[in-house]
């Protein structure tokens, strides 16, 4: 692309964000302060020199914690549905789809010098685009951190007491799971979603994967720490005599499985490759940011993930065959009660989670400041009433809704599906000018078609299941 001159680049600035004014934000880089939610990065493919930045190594650990959450848990269920090679089959594709997404909006934000999810959306669909796509990354967001935070409440106080060694402690304040949520949200999510960068979470995010790696380790090691077919006794592994009265079919790896509990598999990978809505965040905060050097950091990123997630689920589906839980600790709570190993990764996992919810928080107020205020500067105010009315609600959803796993199941299967494939598709369609022969035309109608088809069959599967259960 041929680069602009800067008198152009300040003018396509001032045609995208008319409400900015064109000084303000060379005054704020020269300062050195943080940038506004919404102040304008690209110019038409030109980088704007700044006086700080993201650095590489921290953008990748931060789309490395927006792609991975506690859907780790779930892929060796996924697996056990599908079989090995319909996993693999899968995992392939859908990683593949989102690189390629994530490759359309960048090229996208390269080509208009938009930097904002929701912005796109205006370009392509004008006002009502915008609209939509806010109210969908806001439904997805707080669905994710509600999610996240019930996981919070109901294993945090069992992971306690295993480590005080403890079953029956009576009415101790540390079993109460609402008590500790709604601590370690004022203590620990409140101050991390204050922050007004998203690049400061990249040493959070650098722990959450450390903790991650350590799931996936603890993984691949218990595999040979529990007998298959499992034992009767989950007290007593060591005596493999007491052992379950099945055939050593149990314990045979299925390559490929198709049912009714496979159509879960695509939801669940797409809910785990989900990143987009902070894809943008982080290219408008990255050093020396380029869409090249963008595409790095997510093809890193997703790299990554995609060999923790194959291994955790693999040897996780080898360890417990058609018996993984849905969520896979359970198992290991199981049958290791008391294994060091699995009660601190078990923690580690429950640290992750929280150091996830600040990271997810950031697109959702994002979408909120934008729909509610518009192009307007950066406020201190508006930035803290925006999170804690987000966290608020988040906080309340957790607290006192019994169950949420079929909920944000239909929340997740659709707007997951929307946010991955269909919206980069449509706006690539909408706004690109390349001819629809062109590969990326192409591929662009190939992510809209996917998408619609995931969403709806996985809805189909969730709605029918519920009418045959009840």
């Amino acid at each position: 692309m041929k680069n602009a001159t800067e008198p152009e680049v300040m003018g396509f600035w001032m045609s995208v964000n008319s409400s900015e004014r064109p000084d303000v934000y060379s005054k704020v880089s020269e300062s050195g302060s943080a940038v506004s939610d919404r102040t304008p990065l690209l110019g038409n493919g030109s980088v704007q020199t700044r006086a700080t930045g993201a650095s590489f190594a921290s953008s990748v650990f931060n789309l490395m914690n927006a792609v991975m959450g506690s859907g780790i848990l779930g892929l060796a269920y996924a697996m056990a549905s599908t079989g090995i090679v319909g996993f693999c089959i899968l995992l392939v594709l859908v990683s593949s789809l989102a690189v390629y997404s994530i490759h359309l909006l960048l090229k996208l934000c390269d080509q208009t010098g938009i930097n904002s999810y929701e912005e796109l959306g205006e370009k392509a669909l004008k006002k009502p685009g915008k609209v939509l796509v806010g109210l969908v990354i806001l439904i997805q967001n707080i669905g994710a951190m509600s999610s996240y935070l019930f996981i919070l409440k109901s294993e945090l106080p069992a992971a306690i007491s295993s480590f005080l060694n403890t079953e029956y402690a009576g009415n101790a304040w540390y079993e109460d799971g609402r008590l500790l949520l709604i601590i370690i949200t004022v203590c620990v999510v409140v101050p991390l979603a204050m922050l007004p960068k998203i690049g400061f979470l990249g040493y959070t995010s650098s722990l959450a994967f450390i903790f991650m790696l350590y799931f996936t380790v603890v993984v691949v090691v218990k595999k040979w720490s529990i007998p298959c077919p499992l034992p009767h006794n989950v007290t007593m592994l060591s005596d493999f005599k007491k052992i379950s009265n099945v055939s050593d079919s149990e314990c045979t790896p299925k390559l490929f499985i198709l049912t009714v509990k496979s159509a879960y598999a695509i939801p669940t990978l797409a809910f785990s490759f989900l990143c987009h809505t902070a894809i943008l965040p982080i290219y408008s905060e990255l050093e020396r940011p380029t869409k090249a050097r963008m595409q790095k950091v997510a093809n890193i990123s997703i790299g990554l993930s995609f060999l923790l997630y194959f291994t955790s689920a693999l040897f996780g589906y080898l360890t417990f065959y058609g018996h993984v839980a849905s969520e896979l600790l359970l198992g290991y709570g199981r049958y290791l009660p008391r294994d060091i190993m699995v009660m601190t990764v078990r923690l580690a996992i429950l640290v992750s989670v929280v150091l996830t919810v600040p990271l997810i928080h950031f697109p959702a107020r994002k979408a909120v400041m934008i729909l509610l205020y518009g192009g307007r500067h950066f406020s201190w105010l508006t930035h803290i009433v925006s999170a804690l009315i987000i966290l608020s609600v988040v906080l309340m959803l957790a607290i006192f809704v019994p169950d949420i796993r079929n909920v944000f199941g239909v929340v997740g299967s659709t707007m997951s599906s929307c946010l991955l494939f269909v919206f980069p598709g449509i706006f690539y369609l909408k706004i690109s000018s390349q001819p629809l022969k062109s590969a990326d035309s192409i591929g662009a109608m190939f992510l809209v078609v996917f998408g619609l088809i995931m969403g709806v069959t996985s809805l189909s599967v969730i709605i029918l299941s519920w009418v045959f259960s009840s």
